[in-house]
């Protein structure tokens, strides 16, 4: 999967391990459900502290910090909408 980040940079899932496209599947999952940019950041934390399947730690690559960092952004752009 290509993704174009908020910032322009163009980022191909294929060169990410198979732990951290997992983490990403996890988290545009949750960029739709949370209520808040702390539980998402929150969220994030877990992903990489457990794993894959409870497997360890997953580094966060330059790549996947990119996207990341890059759906924090929606959800903010989505919670902004949200408030009156």
């Amino acid at each position: 999967m290509i993704i174009i980040t908020s910032s322009g940079e163009t980022i191909d899932t294929a060169v990410m391990t198979s732990e951290e496209r997992h983490i990403l599947q996890k988290l545009f999952a949750w960029k739709s459900l949370v209520d808040s940019v702390a539980l998402f950041r929150e969220k994030k934390r877990a992903a990489l502290k457990n794993g894959w399947n409870n497997s360890g730690p997953v580094s966060e690559s330059r790549a996947l910090s990119l996207v990341i960092a890059h759906l924090e952004r929606q959800v903010r752009l989505r919670l902004s909408k949200n408030t009156p």
